[in-house]
């Protein structure tokens, strides 16, 4: 069993940016939560969408989990360890970091910026 890493909300969204990584952010929020505003490009990873996501995302890809505050997603990080992803991220302090860092998100407008 794995052990999983924190990352900042910075060091998440630059390693985003890098097209070599091909990171993938998960949102694991409340649907409710997750229609009003996520990150750009998010997952929204649910007990529904866990075998489509295990189909979809290279093992090897970097992942990054987000929560609301970071310590929910815990569980989930090392879940994904346990299922054999090889880098897996908490991102520290979640989505109100994400959103008090003014990271690009959707908003259920279907706007894409920061709100």
């Amino acid at each position: 069993m794995g052990q999983f890493a924190y990352i900042s909300v910075l060091n998440a969204w630059n390693m985003l940016q890098s097209r070599d990584l091909q990171a993938v952010i998960v949102d694991i929020r409340d649907p409710k939560s997750f229609q009003l505003s996520h990150p750009l490009g998010a997952f929204h990873l649910t007990y529904d969408s866990i075998v489509q996501f295990k189909r979809e995302v290279d093992y090897k890809q970097p992942i990054l989990v987000m929560c609301y505050h970071g310590v929910s997603s815990k569980g989930v990080v090392q879940y994904l360890i346990n299922q054999g992803f090889q880098s897996v991220h908490n991102v520290d302090v979640g989505f109100v970091a994400w959103h008090r860092q003014q990271l690009p998100v959707v908003s259920s407008t279907n706007s894409i910026g920061c709100s």
